[in-house]
């Protein structure tokens, strides 16, 4: 390992003696040519990483080191000469707020002699924290890999050129060996995903051909997808209010539905580059291949993070897939308990302006607005709500009409139900696959009504 330019644990996967494998308790310093660092300090707190003062230089970034010399010799010499009970004592991290050159990285490492990291390896070190599934550590580990490659080829190029003992004597050095080693695992990975891109492929062709309808979450992250799905589906989920909290796909179907399934997936974060996100292809895919897609919008933020996060979220779901224009997508709002009425109204505007009309209020957290939005999914699906008549057997070797309505609640949410005169009428969404199989099974014991018969 090279004294000048130490590959530490910030860089990527690779371990070094001084290596750490937990963050939480580190004191950082924040350097950035952006005076908006909320989001990126968010990060860091989920980390658990303490980020005792924030140092902002204006200018043009140096395409060196990103900051000027000058200012990081200072910072160099503060931290090598801070007295005791100084605000700086047991800074042992830098932070860059910003997506960083694998030359930057290094020169800064030198420059500063302490770890760094730029926004993509705070985004790895969280990913890899919060990475539980086999599939969300492939994914996890292609990603810290490749960006270790670009590091690794950095310190090769060093070590192989400038003034050596004879012309053109650059020769092999270890960095080569580690290279070699690094691109056979990460082949070796991409091969172990591949086999999972094509189980995904499999279970959504299983769910087509059962007749299940797919509904997608997608959103910038920490919106409120998780929360959402499991007061959808009753199923436990990780709930936490930090960013990426969910790495990997989960899959749970509606309560009283059958056959609709909710996929609840990663979410978006703005300026993450393209190579980041295609280590998790498979899991994004798996949640936006849909029959139905909702766009998750936190309603809490400002107006102008909302338009923001807005953007970015649609920006990743034009450029993920080529169907998404013929693709059904609904604009949720949540965390409606935590917003003032002028407030809501505020960002409604903003959102009608963006060319998405009546989109869904509701909050997990009180509830309202969850009947409206499972409404709004069904109607989606399946067309409008509608009243069908169950009818009392006339012969005696038919199915009493409890087994009939049962045949039929397997098929269908039923909103409400009433006894009539000729037996049951059942109101709810049913799926025109499911209604013609009943149809061809009871042909003379259940109907729609005749008002939606004529509406229909």
């Amino acid at each position: 390992m090279s004294d000048s330019a130490p590959l530490l644990a910030g860089a990527g996967g690779l371990l070094t003696e001084g290596s750490q494998s937990t963050h939480a308790g580190r004191k950082a310093l924040l350097l950035t040519r952006d005076s908006e660092t909320k989001e990126f300090c968010a990060l860091a707190e989920t980390m658990g990483i303490e980020i005792v003062e924030i140092i902002e230089q204006r200018g043009k970034a140096n395409p060196r080191t990103h900051l000027g010399s000058g200012r990081l010799a200072s910072i160099h010499d503060d931290l090598s000469m801070q007295p005791s009970g100084h605000i700086w004592t047991g800074v042992d991290l830098a932070l860059i707020h910003a997506n960083l050159l694998p030359r930057q990285i290094v020169e800064l490492t030198d420059a500063l002699g302490i770890e760094v990291w730029d926004r993509v390896r705070l985004l790895l070190e969280l990913f890899t924290r919060h990475a539980s599934s086999v599939e969300a550590r492939t994914q996890v580990r292609i990603a810290r890999l490749t960006a270790d490659r670009n590091i690794l080829r950095e310190l090769t190029r060093r070590e192989t050129s400038g003034e050596r003992l004879g012309w053109g004597a650059g020769g092999t050095t270890g960095w080569n060996a580690v290279l070699e080693t690094v691109a056979a695992e990460i082949t070796s990975l991409r091969r172990k995903r591949d086999r999972g891109v094509l189980a995904v492929r499999e279970r959504q062709r299983q769910r087509s051909a059962s007749g299940a309808r797919t509904v997608g979450f997608a959103g910038y992250t920490n919106a409120g997808k998780s929360s959402l799905f499991q007061l959808l589906t009753n199923k436990p989920v990780l709930v936490e209010d930090k960013v990426f909290s969910t790495l990997e796909t989960t899959v749970g179907r509606m309560e009283k539905s059958p056959r609709v399934l909710l996929i609840d997936t990663i979410g978006f974060i703005d300026a993450v580059p393209a190579s980041l996100l295609d280590a998790f292809r498979a899991t994004l895919d798996e949640s936006l291949e849909c029959d139905l897609l909702l766009l998750i919008i936190d309603a809490s933020d400002s107006v102008v993070e909302v338009e923001r996060r807005f953007a970015t979220s649609r920006r990743e779901l034009m450029e993920r897939s080529e169907a998404r224009t013929a693709q059904p997508l609904e604009v949720v709002l949540t965390k409606s308990d935590r917003c003032s009425d002028s407030h809501l109204a505020a960002v409604l505007t903003t959102i009608e302006s963006l060319g998405h009309d009546k989109p869904i209020i509701c909050s997990a957290k009180s509830g309202e607005g969850i009947n409206s939005l499972r409404q709004r999914i069904l109607t989606q699906l399946h067309g409008p709500c509608r009243t069908f008549q169950l009818f009392h057997p006339v012969e005696q070797n038919k199915p009493p009409i409890a087994a009939l309505e049962s045949a039929v609640r397997k098929e269908m949410m039923v909103l409400e139900r009433s006894i009539e005169d000729y037996g049951i009428e059942l109101q709810g969404w049913i799926g025109e696959a499911e209604w013609q199989r009943l149809l061809l099974e009871f042909p003379d014991r259940i109907k729609l009504r005749p008002t939606d018969v004529s509406e229909a």
